[in-house]
């Protein structure tokens, strides 16, 4: 019979020796070192790439589907405003405070117990476990580099602070670069072009412009300018300004799909950082997502990105806490929260059929 009180506490021992380790984004050497130790001194072998750590289930047949379980072990740097120590795990009134408790370790410890149990049974798909590095930075070494080196998957489900409801939609993201250009003069005289005065009605079409296709889980895309630069001192018309535009997509466009679109409307010159964090989503019939909604879970649509975006196969994200939690002082999880997950990610997963 399966005790979920024996798995909820080697969470909590493996939650607050993670948070006791300092995993701020591409640097979390000694967080991935710790975990390989604990996967292995379970008697679980393990692969690693970089500060990615991953395990694959004893049975694996090449004949089953393959579910991925992931989540990540880096953490954001400590905002201004704690009280408590961010890197000293501390239990109050049930809830267990520590940089990461939230976003995302619980749904790393959760993943990890529910992995350990279900590799340990019979089931009609092949299961992975993998810690994954930059996350919160989408940085080329965490999840996109150990893809490639993985089997071939055919379901991600990403641990993520969602109230173990299942975000069955995720906006992408996408950030330009947006330059005007102008002429150099004197302020006193009636010279130069200025790169502000140039850039203005295109900063206008940013703010006002809606795409037409709206999502239902999603909504519409969001775009919004974040940051300006120009001029170097009050006597100068500039002659260069730039701005930042933060473009949140539904699951209608990809993000050169909506680039391109931007280029036509606009004057001022724009660039791509990058196109690669498209927006995701599942189909909501997916069995697996069925399997949740029969426990009583609400499937919704994420405005906030992950990991799913760099996930070339369907998947979607479910995890303990609460988003509003994460990057916040004094960030927690509810030590119940734990406890509800485990059972929760075994309760849709054991008996799975893909």
């Amino acid at each position: 019979m399966l005790d979920i009180s024996h798995y909820t506490s080697e969470a909590l021992t493996l939650l607050h020796s993670l948070i006791g380790i300092p995993s701020i984004s591409r640097e979390e050497e000694a967080a991935a070192d710790f975990l390989q130790n604990y996967i292995e001194e379970t008697g679980i072998m393990t692969g690693r790439s970089g500060n990615n750590i991953w395990c694959i289930s004893p049975m694996f047949n090449t004949s089953r589907p393959t579910i991925l379980l992931n989540s990540h072990i880096d953490t954001v740097k400590p905002v201004h405003g704690w009280h408590k120590q961010p890197f000293t795990p501390k239990v109050e009134n049930g809830k267990l405070y520590g940089l990461g408790s939230n976003d995302a370790g619980a749904s790393v410890v959760s993943l990890f117990q529910a992995y350990r149990y279900l590799s340990s049974t019979e089931q009609a798909y092949n299961l992975i476990f993998l810690a994954s590095c930059e996350e919160e930075v989408s940085g080329k070494n965490g999840i996109e580099s150990v893809l490639p080196q993985l089997p071939p998957i055919t379901l991600g489900i990403v641990g993520e602070p969602t109230e173990m409801n299942p975000a069955i939609a995720e906006k992408g993201l996408m950030v330009l670069d947006v330059t005007g250009y102008g002429k150099s003069g004197h302020a006193a005289r009636e010279e130069g072009v200025n790169a502000i005065y140039k850039v203005l009605a295109d900063i206008e079409w940013f703010r006002d412009y809606q795409f037409p296709k709206v999502s239902d889980l999603l909504g519409a895309v969001k775009m919004s300018v974040t940051q300006i630069n120009a001029g170097t001192q009050h006597n100068v018309i500039p002659d260069v300004c730039s701005f930042v535009v933060d473009i949140r997509s539904n699951e209608y466009y990809s993000n050169e799909e909506l680039f391109k679109e931007i280029c036509t409307h606009i004057s001022c010159e724009a660039k791509a950082r990058s196109f690669r964090l498209n927006s995701s989503h599942i189909d909501p019939q997916h069995p697996a997502v069925r399997r949740a909604v029969e426990l009583g879970k609400q499937p919704f649509g994420s405005p906030t990105l992950s990991d799913q975006a760099l996930m070339p196969f369907p998947s979607f994200k479910i995890g303990p806490g609460k988003s509003s939690r994460s990057h916040t002082a004094d960030e927690y999880i509810m030590i119940h929260e734990i406890e509800e997950a485990i059972g929760t990610y075994i309760h849709i997963l054991d008996g799975l059929k893909l």
